[in-house]
């Protein structure tokens, strides 16, 4: 058992260091994929028209603070489709 808060935090948390290369690559890829997809939803939204886009744009760049769940949000319901 723990003795103090220091050790507490350690033993419930894993440090980079503790993750084997793999992890630590998958946790790389996942960082740049949600990176470029935030990146690709702000330059849709500015180049796009409101009038394509379901609901305010400012509503949409709030979105993307919030990890992939925005993004994805976002190219899966948020743009109207070309007639």
């Amino acid at each position: 058992m723990p003795h103090s808060l220091g050790e507490k935090a350690r033993a419930d948390n894993k440090w980079w260091s503790d993750l084997s290369e793999g992890q630590r690559n998958a946790i790389k890829v996942l960082a740049l994929t949600e990176l470029a997809l935030k990146i690709a939803m702000l330059i849709d939204i500015r180049r796009r028209p409101a009038s394509q886009i379901r609901g305010p744009k400012r509503l949409w760049r709030a979105a993307a603070a919030v990890n992939m769940i925005g993004p994805v949000s976002y190219f899966a319901f948020g743009r109207r489709r070309a007639r």
